[in-house]
């Protein structure tokens, strides 16, 4: 949940371009940059597959799922947020989906709003509605939860939503890896990822925009690449993708993405979805029959996310027992503080799976982790 463990054909393939093919793009006309540029416009060409974009022109490469969300709040919401107008975002968010929102609102007059989810049913479908009215000019909510692993009803809220004459902005960082993911069925406006949660590199993004919205929408940023027409007077922009990507780009990191995408698609995405869900059904099952554990959305069907504390024990003390098993588990507040204080305590222990984890070091993580426990209440 906080990053993958990178395939070496990731890291090769980075490294083939720093060594072999080390240019700008979009620039020159030698046969390196041409070779570069080409190699770095086939990748938006995998990302619009992968996530089944209607068009390649929809896929803006960013610095991550955080720039994303900072980017349609400072371009979409300069251009289409007024004073008075709201957002609404569930009350389980990550920062990065709560802070640029906050930003735009104080600088817009605008009123952030949150609707209700159950960590142990879900989204709380009744409190979504009411929360719906003409004001409401955004919808932003994580496809999954990254610190409960919770699935979200995405195209339920999505046509919701829409009904309600709003647009949608969906956090898939916690997503894509994990699940089939088709922007055009899902019918969003907006969806976002980081490369390194889909096993690519740090550094790198993407935000996927219905190509309506992101004709209207005016760059966030300026600089090079992005421009038409220089004068001191007056300066004219590309269109989208082009007019977001300002300066240039992490272009050893899209080539990473590239890789990335390549690894995971030979791959079916409904096996990896069962895959996953075998071994955090399986790691559910033996946390239960660990004393004094408590463990947060212990549902049939969610991300592969298990988040707990263990009563009377800080959680970072578990994490750092572990990790002398050589066990490695994020504790903390996740970047999702309101979250913690609506489950009653200062952080948790998260533990997160992918496909290249098996049963077996599960049953290692729930043997240290009982072992941990003891040591700590001083029982051993």
């Amino acid at each position: 949940a906080a990053t993958m463990l990178k395939p070496k054909v990731v890291a090769d393939r980075m490294y083939q371009h720093y060594l072999m093919e080390a240019s700008n793009v979009h620039r020159g006309v030698h046969f390196l940059s041409n070779q570069a540029t080409s190699h770095f416009e086939a990748v938006r060409s995998k990302v619009q597959r992968f996530l089944n974009a209607n068009d390649e022109s929809e896929i803006v490469f960013t610095k991550g799922t955080t720039d994303s969300v900072n980017l349609i709040a400072k371009s979409f919401g300069k251009v289409f947020c007024n004073e008075g107008d709201e957002i609404l975002i569930s009350d389980t968010e990550h920062h990065s989906n709560i802070v640029p929102w906050q930003l735009l609102a104080e600088e817009k007059k605008l009123k952030l709003k949150t609707f209700k989810v159950d960590v142990d049913s879900g989204v709380d479908l009744v409190d979504f509605k009411e929360k719906l009215n003409p004001k409401v000019k955004i919808v932003s909510f994580s496809h999954v939860s990254n610190a409960l692993g919770l699935i979200f009803p995405a195209k339920e809220l999505v046509s919701l939503a829409h009904q309600n004459k709003s647009v949608v902005v969906i956090d898939g960082a916690q997503a894509v890896a994990h699940q089939a993911v088709d922007v055009q069925d899902l019918n969003c406006d907006f969806y976002i990822f980081s490369a390194h949660k889909i096993f690519g590199p740090t550094g790198i993004g993407v935000l996927y925009g219905k190509s309506e919205w992101l004709q209207m929408m005016p760059p966030e940023a300026g600089g090079g690449a992005m421009i038409d027409e220089v004068t001191f007077e007056k300066t004219t922009y590309l269109k989208p993708p082009f007019r977001f990507e300002a300066g240039t780009p992490h272009i050893a990191g899209v080539i990473g993405l590239g890789a990335a995408l390549d690894y995971i698609s030979q791959f079916l995405m409904r096996d990896i979805f069962e895959y996953e869900q075998d071994l955090t059904t399986y790691a559910h099952s033996l946390l239960r029959q660990i004393s004094g554990l408590k463990v947060f959305t212990d549902l049939p069907k969610k991300g592969p996310i298990i988040s707990f504390v263990a009563e009377g024990i800080h959680h970072s003390d578990i994490g750092s027992l572990l990790d002398q098993d050589g066990i490695a588990v994020r504790c903390g507040h996740h970047c999702a503080q309101p979250l913690m204080k609506k489950l009653g305590v200062t952080g948790t222990v998260r533990a997160s799976f992918a496909i290249y984890n098996t049963k077996a070091e599960i049953e290692t993580f729930a043997e240290s982790l009982t072992k941990v426990i003891k040591i700590l209440k001083g029982e051993l």
